[in-house]
């Protein structure tokens, strides 16, 4: 059976409730129950660990038996496992929900598979509606899920012959307003922002992710990495979550932890030291490089030794955009596992 426009109503509805979930941990995920006419008889979102799933939430609203011959719309396939909650495919199965619709496969090898269960118990089951948007939604958490640890994405900002500053450590600003604002609405988007210590000492950096001179609502946590110790009075420390401060260069003990704690993204603009041992410890998933037109000239390239002892070595991107922003051009960019091509000139 296809897809009704009832319930494509009802995605978009669900991807609009899903979004007003917590990012962390969990996926944000939305959902609708439908009346077998088509009207919209409850609705729900997680919000947030150890709290009820978003189809649990909107069945929670209904007189028991009122869900009997329903059809379920949900931004995410319905979990099969049990965790801190029960699996959302038997509440549904338990509520007499006769159609479900979701938009994105669960990837989880534990809470995959509630599609199967549900087709088990005779439930009609219908997927990949509105799955792009559905996949954009998560995608932090998908991609979470499929490493294994959070999304690290690496940003600096270089000057047209690949300094990141001048000789004598002046850096500000290499970029211009647009690009600068573009950084901080890209850091509104992550879970954490990580830097160095030596760049905590040497530029005092708030990490807050501004719009203007107002504070964007989702601010991402802060972490420094480095043996040196953060000041008392550093910016840092007045930042709106409490920094994490790790006294290691243990770069892949810091990303397992920021993994435990539920963190997803993480956006590395510490400096060409701290980048580049990213780059050189694989953990580099996508690049953003704001490239101005002006030369410097000099050492201060943007980023140091990242393991490339021949160009046969090379780390491959492949370039998902490139963006201008006034003056200044943005590089996107994702890590590839290509083999490296012999003879390139």
């Amino acid at each position: 059976m296809a897809v009704t426009e009832a319930e494509r109503r009802a995605m978009t509805h669900a991807l609009e409730l899903a979004a007003r979930g917590p990012r962390g941990a969990n996926p944000q995920v939305g959902a609708v129950i439908l009346s077998p006419a088509g009207d919209v008889i409850a609705e729900g979102w997680h919000h947030g660990a150890g709290t009820p799933h978003a189809e649990v939430d909107a069945l929670s609203q209904l007189p028991h038996g009122a869900a009997r011959g329903a059809t379920a719309v949900v931004t995410l396939e319905p979990c099969n496992h049990t965790g801190r909650t029960g699996p959302c495919a038997a509440a549904l199965i338990e509520a007499g929900v006769a159609r479900v619709v979701y938009g994105q496969d669960d990837p989880g090898v534990a809470s995959g598979g509630g599609a199967a269960r549900l087709r088990d118990a005779g439930v009609a089951v219908e997927a990949g509606e509105q799955a792009d948007a559905a996949r954009a939604l998560i995608s932090d958490w998908l991609t979470a899920q499929q490493l294994g640890r959070p999304q690290v994405t690496i940003k600096w900002a270089q000057s047209l012959d690949g300094r990141a500053a001048a000789d004598d450590g002046t850096s500000q600003w290499i970029t211009g307003p647009e690009a600068r604002a573009d950084v901080h609405r890209r850091r509104a988007a992550a879970d954490a922002i990580v830097v160095g210590a030596g760049t905590v000492l040497a530029d005092d950096p708030a990490l807050t992710a501004r719009d203007g001179d107002a504070l964007f609502e989702h601010q991402p946590v802060p972490v420094v990495i480095g043996a040196r110790e953060t000041p008392a009075d550093a910016a840092v420390r007045r930042h709106p979550h409490e920094p994490l401060l790790y006294d290691t260069h243990d770069l892949q003990a810091v990303i397992a932890d920021l993994h435990a704690r539920g963190i997803q993204s993480v956006f590395v603009e510490g400096g060409p030291t701290l980048a580049s041992a990213f780059i050189a410890a694989g953990l580099a998933d996508r690049i953003l490089a704001y490239v101005a037109p002006v030369l410097l000239g000099g050492e201060r390239l943007a980023l140091t030794d990242i393991g490339v002892p021949t160009i046969n070595a090379a780390r491959r991107l492949a370039i998902d955009e490139w963006v201008p922003l006034g003056a200044d051009l943005l590089a996107i960019a994702r890590v590839t596992q290509d083999d490296p091509q012999e003879g390139t000139p």
